[in-house]
């Protein structure tokens, strides 16, 4: 299968799966509350893709939810190309993508995030996952989540949970503050085995995202809350603020790829504190 065919296919599920993330979030808004959508471009003057963010604030469940879709292409430039896998030789790249994040209204509900992305240099790999930022310890819910997700993994590969596990463990972590950012999920880069296989698995992560988050906010959104609760969860954002700001390689390659920059920064929360 030529590397068209196969950007092809991967854009296309990454653009479907935005439909699909995006109808169920309005879903459980119960239709009373839709997305804002933005086009964008990476260089208006030459063609070199874009992609659509949607916004989705101040719902019943969803204080903000970003969805973002891109299909980029260029070229790197020369202190990027010696940064990324396959660039060094040629600078010429291709990147598609969606990532998801959710900030909850209710502090009972964690923070979720979610991306997926293939990237093509002078070869192509896949790179995601998807974690999980509560404010406040809820066992039952760690012990579903991760059950969802070595479910999913031991469908592909035995060895995947593990591995991947540990890698979301290590990377959403803050070294300045001695902790993680919450209480993980899988997290994976530069994956190259087999095309199809891999792409059945990244597929398989958007499906089980998909379960996960309805289970999550379908068990949790009627739950009463606290004013000191929710100063709990502002705590926790400033926590994600800080890892993305500071140690996000999606937002480092935003940015330094002409990304448009209210897509990138959708992750950042609404309102968040520090103590």
């Amino acid at each position: 299968m030529n590397k068209e065919i196969k950007q092809k296919l991967t854009r296309n599920w990454f653009k479907l799966l935005q439909n699909i993330i995006c109808n169920d979030i309005e879903k459980l808004e119960h239709n009373k509350i839709k997305f804002k959508s933005k086009i964008w471009s990476r260089n208006k003057i030459k063609n070199e893709g874009g992609g659509e963010f949607r916004i989705l604030k101040n719902g019943k469940i969803f204080e903000k939810v970003g969805v973002n879709f891109s299909e980029v292409y260029g070229k790197f430039s020369n202190e990027m190309k010696k940064k990324i896998p396959g660039a060094n030789k040629n600078p010429n790249f291709w990147a598609s993508g969606i990532s998801v994040v959710m900030h909850m209204s209710n502090p009972n509900i964690p923070a979720i995030h979610f991306n997926t992305r293939f990237i093509y240099t002078t070869y192509g790999w896949f790179g995601g996952g998807m974690d999980v930022t509560p404010c406040i310890k809820d066992l039952k819910e760690k012990s579903l989540i991760h059950k969802e997700l070595k479910k999913m993994c031991n469908r592909h590969n035995k060895e995947y949970y593990k591995k991947y596990k540990k890698w979301c463990d290590d990377y959403f972590y803050l070294p300045h503050r001695k902790e993680t950012r919450g209480i993980g999920g899988i997290f994976f880069d530069y994956k190259k085995n087999n095309w199809q296989k891999d792409f059945i698995f990244v597929r398989d992560l958007g499906v089980t995202f998909q379960k996960i988050f309805n289970l999550i906010i379908n068990e949790k959104y009627k739950k009463k809350w606290t004013a000191k609760e929710k100063e709990l969860q502002y705590i926790k954002r400033g926590r994600y603020v800080e890892f993305n700001l500071l140690y996000d390689r999606g937002t480092k390659f935003g940015l330094q790829t002409g990304g448009n920059i209210e897509g990138i920064l959708m992750s950042l929360p609404p309102i968040a504190k520090w103590n």
